[in-house]
């Protein structure tokens, strides 16, 4: 039985349409790179605190390099990351104060290729720590030790003062003293007078 040329090339293009598929269908998971599926804490997420950053991909990677950057680029992660098949995690030091942050990070995936991104986040809320009591303690002895250092001293006229007043006291002769060794001057010369008026 002959087959007519439409029927032929409708059988042709099916053909073909057919191998196609099966080209595409088998490209397409090739062409599938890994990504970042999720992260925390999340993009443009406002969070209390954080001790860790975690960041989950769509497969295994391998070679993380993470760090967290502050105001100033300055940089808050601690230690290296460590990977658990598509998981990677990295410790931070903390606490963070409030303000804004971004997490860079750059791995291998499965497939050989990089996968690298920031993801920003803030950091609001944060615990202010309190004084020590041995802060309280030291700023009271150093008060007390200045109100100390600030008190007058006796000053030094009236020590002087006190000291001439003194000598002055110690060394003055009384009054009375003195009249009486006058008096019995007088009479001695008395007496001697008398005595020669009566020698013949």
């Amino acid at each position: 039985m002959k087959r007519s040329p439409l029927a032929a090339l409708t059988a042709t293009l099916a053909t073909a349409l057919l191998a196609s598929g099966l080209l595409l269908g088998s490209a397409v998971p090739a062409l599938a790179h890994d990504a970042l599926k999720s992260s925390s804490p999340a993009k443009n997420a406002v969070v209390e605190s954080l001790d860790e950053v975690e960041l989950e991909f769509s497969a295994k990677v391998r070679m993380p390099f993470v760090i967290v950057r502050g105001d100033g680029e300055a940089q808050h992660q601690s230690g290296k990351p460590e990977v658990d098949g598509a998981v990677v995690r990295q410790a931070v030091k903390g606490p963070l104060p409030d303000g804004k942050y971004t997490i860079a990070y750059r791995v291998v995936s499965s497939d050989g290729h990089p996968i690298e991104g920031e993801i920003p986040f803030r950091v609001k809320g944060a615990e202010t720590p309190s004084p020590s009591p041995s802060g309280s303690a030291s700023s009271s002895a150093s008060s007390e030790a200045t109100l100390a250092a600030s008190a007058p001293a006796p000053s030094a006229a009236a020590s002087a003062a006190t000291e001439q007043a003194a000598q002055e006291q110690g060394g003055t002769f009384p009054v009375w003293l003195i009249i009486v060794i006058g008096a019995l001057v007088g009479i001695g010369i008395g007496f001697l007078l008398s005595a020669r008026k009566k020698q013949p």
